[in-house]
């Protein structure tokens, strides 16, 4: 009776086994862009445990393999993006009574929700601080990321002069620790103010160079007492100051986030000051110093999240001054000035929640001088490159990490469309919208564009708007700092007005309009001493606002909550 119990058990285990590891995944009739090698125009890769198993025109599909039929489509590695905070849970804001408040406040209300530290700097100078401690497992917060193609991520905060430090995750996983592909990769520093000192961008880098020499010396404390402590005052336990002593040390990356050109020289003088492993990160205008990064050997983490005048077709705006227009003419060339002094750069999001115009403003870089060959590679091999992942991501090779994006049409076409992805070896699949051809039929018979322009269309056709009127707590995350405030709305039919109240005090809506999922308005802030035009476009689910703040300097998220 016990060996038949035994041989049950075995033959339970033995099949659990097979379930668990012998299932296997064919991508057949793909065109396979390995990136590390050449381009297999029909071939077959083949996925097992989570790695690439088989590659090649004529890889052998395992007899238990789910077959994907790619004729037609594109296999790339997964798509990298190399700067975002992705799955990282989001701190709600307390708005200042009123909904007003000064720069300093919503600082201070940052640092009041931030974790308790036993650090001896206050809020925004504590490089200890680690994204990790922020993560969230599950697959489905990262559905509209690994629809658009990516699969992996590095993922770190966004307040603070230290964001802290980062990790590299895979989108997908049930557990933080499932997600983890390199855990801490760099620390993040944003050249920005924080409540109290540093008040000002001296000050800041007055702090930055303090710090550094403080780690320095504390280093040198520590081993000395460590050799001999007779005698010797213990030296004190200082997380903060501990913790840039890997960037001394140059076993960190220190990746600095800087856009200008006076940014990027300050962010090159700090690293070669304190001897550094230092990487840009946005560098918009980096092509304006690409021989002293490439021989400073410092790769570009380049924003994709590129400048726009959002507000052009307001007749009231004011024209835009020349260095407005050449600022933004001259960053989609910036890749290409960079590839050809050599510089090694990979593409991030730079805070895009429109995904597709990742790819989108890549194609922009490519109409810009750079090749197609170097775009891809600067979001799958290079990336992974200056990550230091390459082991295991940024090209389809046998024994790699299956991270894997399967795509129909060009990947920088307006009509690209990523049917699946695979990451760790799991298939997503998505089915791609019906669209209605131009002067053909839709679905029912409809007709599409080419339908008579002038004619009204059936009252099914008209959806209601959405019902947006009331007051939402607004959170915008600007780079460096998180920016809180109130969101009022009036409505009436389609048309919406109020008014949006932070820091920068009370701005008025124009142009406002409700749509079947949200609503879109122009506004006009005052900082610095100018007038910036944004737009607003956002969707709401419920009591729940995502959504975007469009200005010529880039794209921001904007989140909400409608009060009852």
């Amino acid at each position: 009776m016990k060996l038949k119990l035994f041989l049950y058990a075995f033959a339970a285990m033995s099949l659990f086994g097979a379930l668990a590891n012998g299932q296997s995944l064919a991508i057949t009739n793909a065109r396979i862009v390995t990136v590390s090698g050449s381009v297999i125009e029909k071939g077959t890769v083949v996925v097992r445990d989570g790695l690439i198993l088989t590659i090649g025109a004529d890889a052998k599909t395992p007899a238990d393999a789910q077959v994907i039929d790619a004729t037609g489509l594109t296999v790339y590695p997964g798509f990298i993006d190399a700067l975002s905070s992705a799955g990282l849970q989001a701190r709600t804001t307390t708005p200042a009574p009123g909904g007003q408040g000064g720069g300093q406040q919503a600082a201070q209300q940052a640092a009041a929700q931030a974790a308790p530290s036993n650090s001896n700097y206050g809020f925004g100078i504590r490089p200890e601080v680690s994204a990790v401690d922020d993560l969230r497992g599950g697959d489905t917060q990262f559905d509209a990321i690994r629809n658009a193609g990516f699969t992996s991520a590095v993922t770190v905060g966004r307040t603070g002069i230290f964001n802290g430090r980062s990790a590299i995750i895979n989108l997908a996983g049930d557990s933080v620790s499932a997600m983890l592909i390199k855990e801490p990769y760099a620390e993040h520093i944003s050249f920005t103010t924080v409540a109290g000192y540093p008040g000002s961008l001296l000050g800041t880098f007055s702090a930055l160079r303090q710090m550094l020499l403080d780690a320095r010396r504390l280093e040198d404390w520590q081993k000395a007492y460590a050799a001999n402590p007779k005698g010797m005052k213990r030296p004190d336990d200082d997380k903060s100051l501990e913790a840039l002593i890997p960037l001394l040390n140059r076993e960190m990356p220190v990746v600095f986030n800087a856009n200008t050109e006076n940014e990027i020289v300050r962010a090159l003088d700090l690293a070669k000051e304190f001897n550094l492993k230092a990487i840009i990160a946005g560098g918009q205008e980096a092509g304006k110093v690409a021989e002293r990064l490439k021989s400073q050997n410092v790769p570009v983490l380049l924003s994709l999240n590129f400048p726009k005048r959002t507000a052009a077709a307001n007749p009231e705006a004011d024209p835009e001054n020349l260095s407005t227009l050449r600022f933004r003419a001259e960053v989609p060339k910036t890749a290409a000035r960079l590839s050809q002094a050599g510089v090694k750069f990979a593409f991030q999001s730079g805070g895009l929640t429109a995904m597709n115009d990742f790819f989108v403003n890549a194609g922009k870089s490519v109409e810009n001088g750079l090749t197609k060959d170097a775009a891809i590679r600067a979001m799958t091999l290079s990336s992974a490159e200056i990550l230091d992942v390459s082991d295991r991501l940024g090209s389809i090779e046998t024994g790699k990490i299956a991270n894997l994006t399967i795509v129909k049409n060009d990947v920088f076409a307006t009509d690209r469309f990523v049917p699946y992805t695979v990451v760790d070896g799991k298939l997503f699949e998505q089915k791609e919208p019906v669209r209605a051809p131009v002067g053909g039929r839709g679905p029912g018979g409809q007709r599409g564009g080419g339908a008579n322009p002038g004619a009204a269309a059936p009252a099914a056709a008209m959806p209601a708007v959405a019902n947006v009127a009331g007051t939402y707590n607004i959170t915008i995350d600007v780079p460096g700092q998180v920016v809180s405030g109130t969101l009022v709305l009036t409505q009436q039919g389609d048309v919406i007005n109020g008014t949006m109240t932070t820091q920068l005090g009370v701005t008025q809506i124009r142009n406002g309009r409700a749509f079947p999922d949200g609503f879109a308005f122009a506004a006009a802030v005052e900082f610095g001493g100018a007038t910036i035009d944004i737009a607003v476009k956002a969707t709401v689910t419920g009591n729940i606002l995502n959504g975007t703040i469009d200005s010529p300097q880039g794209a921001v998220p904007i989140t909400g909550t409608k009060l009852p």
